[in-house]
């Protein structure tokens, strides 16, 4: 294993190709999200809108209850990513079979969608389809509309579990397998081996896509707007 006092970090002052090169793109970047956030500031300061005006829309009831239900639903989706993305991240990192490279391309298919086409297709299901009937079925019997909370989840939970499932691949496929063979052979069984090894190992990568998956789900719009609606009592912050 390398130490970290062994790993070269140039200085900022350098004026090799490479530093001067990379600082340039990152400046311009960051420039690019300046102005951004400039503009949007300068439109509103320009329409006569002041701090007390923005103080007081936030503690209005409307924007409150947004922002109540924004964060119930998305630490509810965030609970069910992880829960997902966890021992799906694992089996795409560790194990080979067939159709395996189909699975894994599926996996993506939620960041390459348009985000309406999400809530399209969940309206689709739930309409047309017969086990989207059978569950919608259930769901009334218990009271529950899918125009609701639950609507809201589905929406942030499709939208959201993709980062969380590449990001957790990408820290299993970090560790290092021979501190995983070396565990094994000390009389660890496997979930012994990943509790107390894999996991510690790939933690900070997981709790990354973790923070990723939940941005995500907080700011989902559109398959809410198509497939939950507008009404006001499932007004989340982005909505």
């Amino acid at each position: 294993m390398n130490n970290r006092d062994d790993i070269y970090i140039p200085s900022l002052g350098g004026k090799d190709f490479l530093s001067v090169l990379t600082l340039s793109f990152l400046g311009l970047f960051v420039l690019i999200i300046f102005f951004l956030v400039y503009s949007n500031v300068s439109y509103i300061i320009s329409k006569g809108f002041t701090l007390l005006d923005f103080i007081r829309i936030l503690k209005s009831p409307e924007i409150l209850s947004g922002m109540k239900l924004s964060a119930i639903t998305s630490l509810i989706t965030l609970l069910l990513v992880v829960t997902i993305s966890i021992p799906v991240g694992y089996a795409l990192s560790r194990y080979r079979f067939r159709g395996y490279a189909f699975l894994n391309m599926v996996i993506d298919v939620p960041l390459v969608l348009p985000p309406v086409v999400v809530g399209l297709s969940l309206l689709a299901f739930f309409g047309s389809n017969m086990l989207g009937e059978f569950i919608r079925g259930i769901l009334q019997r218990f009271d529950i509309s899918l125009s609701s909370a639950i609507g809201i989840i589905m929406c942030q939970f499709l939208l959201s579990v993709s980062y969380c499932i590449r990001a957790s691949k990408t820290a299993f496929d970090s560790v290092d397998r021979n501190l995983e063979y070396v565990a094994l052979t000390l009389g660890c069984s496997r979930w012994q081996v990943f509790r107390r090894v894999t996991m510690p190992l790939s933690l900070n990568g997981i709790v990354a896509g973790s923070v990723m998956a939940w941005a995500r789900a907080v700011g989902v719009f559109g398959p809410v707007m198509v497939f939950v609606g507008t009404s006001s009592r499932v007004q989340i912050m982005p909505t």
